[in-house]
């Protein structure tokens, strides 16, 4: 069975039945984990493979675990400090930073990876302008080529895990105020100014490094009226076409308000998936991915399941092994040094 476009969430920290049965019907590709499903870390590892289990090729299983304001998953794990606080030091000591980003990437990523999160939806790769309610330290610096060379260190990291990289929000979130959650951001500048400014880190990046890519939920007046992840002009013209991306694209969750334009759920999905998304995200709406399951008109396209397959994690460490290792514990000793007051939460019996 191949992997579906859809994307979709769970109620509580274990399966039920019903649940089980959505995510064995074919439309579903991946499960996204937030921090209703978490207790500990070996509670999500059970979790893990539970879902694993469930099919062949498995499903893919995702997590917004950047740091800082989002991490999905706290006791037993290194509590990660926002990227923004690397571009810091960026500032002063540009050897010290990259040294610092690729051991974050590294530590999220194995910790991750030893309890069976295939991917991260990492890095951010916006731009931090000091305005956006959003995005702010969780973004790396304001300034494109820093952003590039803290990403590339920060992603050499997680590779070196066997975790993939998503990187968001294509074209970039940092230009505007509203969070896309609660409302729909518009940005009025040019083209130019994006692809120039904004877009150079996903230009940068998108060919060797990123494995995906997240659209967002944003409306770039003078480009095009559709949100970003809605509009072929965005996905296929810009960042398929002028790009040549050839990896995975995933939409931001469509239960979002920045989504609403686009009309209900099942609505939104139809439009994400012909707009060139290769998967969905729809979250915390239990009831509209039975209606999307229900109601779908998906014409599939046999490249779109070759770019999921590769957004799966490969050779996960055992977790007791990976805290037993110089590794981790170099890594963890790198993360606190550069974070003052930042804790260690582990739970190793």
């Amino acid at each position: 069975m191949t992997l579906g476009p859809l994307m979709v969430d769970l109620l509580g920290t274990a399966l039920t039945a019903e649940e089980a049965e959505i995510l064995q019907h074919p439309l579903v590709g991946g499960v996204i984990l937030f921090s209703r499903n978490f207790e500990s870390a070996e509670q999500i590892a059970a979790l893990t493979r539970d879902i694993h289990a469930l099919r062949d090729p498995h499903l893919l299983i995702a997590v917004d675990h950047e740091g800082g304001r989002v991490q999905r998953f706290r006791s037993g794990f290194t509590r990660l400090p926002p990227v923004g606080e690397i571009g810091k030091t960026h500032q002063h000591h540009v050897d010290l930073a990259l040294h610092q980003a690729e051991m974050t990437g590294w530590l999220m990523a194995a910790e991750l990876r030893a309890v069976g999160v295939d991917f991260s939806f990492a890095p951010v790769l916006d731009l931090d302008y000091g305005i956006s309610e959003v995005i702010g330290d969780r973004a790396f610096h304001q300034d494109p080529d820093v952003v590039i060379s803290l990403a590339s260190a920060y992603i050499k990291g997680m590779k070196r895990a066997w975790m993939p990289a998503v990187g968001k929000h294509f074209p970039g979130h940092g230009g505007v105020e509203v969070d896309s959650h609660l409302g729909l951001p518009k940005d009025n500048r040019s083209f130019d100014a994006l692809y120039s400014a904004d877009m150079r880190p996903f230009r940068a990046l998108c060919d060797h490094d990123l494995t995906g890519v997240m659209p967002a939920h944003i409306v770039f007046e003078q480009c095009d009226s559709l949100p970003a992840c809605f509009s072929s002009f965005w996905l296929q013209d810009v960042l398929r076409g002028r790009l040549g991306f050839q990896g995975a694209i995933l939409s931001d969750d469509l239960s979002m308000e920045g989504a609403a334009i686009m009309g209900d759920s099942v609505a939104r999905t139809e439009a994400a998936l012909a707009a060139g998304c290769d998967m969905v995200l729809l979250c915390n709406q239990p009831e509209s991915v039975v209606k999307v399951i229900d109601e779908l008109s998906f014409n599939d396209n046999p490249l779109r399941a070759m770019r999921l397959i590769r957004l799966h994690g490969r050779h996960g460490i055992e977790r007791t092994e990976l805290m037993k290792s110089h590794a981790w514990r170099e890594a963890v000793q790198t993360v606190l040094s550069y974070t003052p007051g930042i804790e260690l939460e582990l739970n190793l019996t």
